[in-house]
């Protein structure tokens, strides 16, 4: 009885995939990390650059490299190097506005010696930059524009 209630349970949908394991039950809906479904979970949903936190600093593109270990005796076993990455506030001053920025400490004394975000980012290649990092390098050139 249970067998014939299952497919009548189960909704009409194109990305069911039937399972050998179920054979006589009927098709069973695939999880979402199958390709169909999470193509149409992802659908229209935007990708926010903001919620990974890869460890990459965000102004300088420094990011981890990988080494050995070295012990006593001479035995190697790899290990990573992870840049001293903090959370920091900067200002902008042609923009009148603060950035909460991902940046290596080394980034940090690289702006401060520069004169500023502003300076910084002016000197920077794009290559470099994290896209929210670009995104404040383009507004920053247009009100510059904007003001002379």
């Amino acid at each position: 009885m249970l067998a014939s209630l299952i497919p009548a349970l189960t909704p009409r949908d194109p990305t069911r995939i039937p399972r050998a394991d179920f054979e006589g039950v009927g098709p069973v809906t695939a999880p979402f990390w199958f390709p169909a479904n999470r193509a149409k979970w992802l659908r229209g949903r935007p990708i926010d650059e903001d919620k990974h936190m890869s460890r990459v600093c965000e102004l300088t593109g420094k990011g981890p490299m990988v080494g050995n270990n070295v012990s006593h005796a001479n035995n190697k076993t790899k290990r990573r190097f992870l840049p001293n990455l903090t959370e920091v506030t900067l200002g902008s001053d042609t923009l009148d506005r603060r950035f909460k920025l991902r940046i290596s400490n080394a980034a940090l004394r690289s702006v401060d010696h520069r004169g500023g975000l502003d300076a910084f980012l002016a000197k920077a290649k794009d290559a470099e930059l994290s896209p929210k990092a670009l995104k404040i390098k383009k507004e920053i050139a247009k009100a510059q524009a904007a003001q002379a």
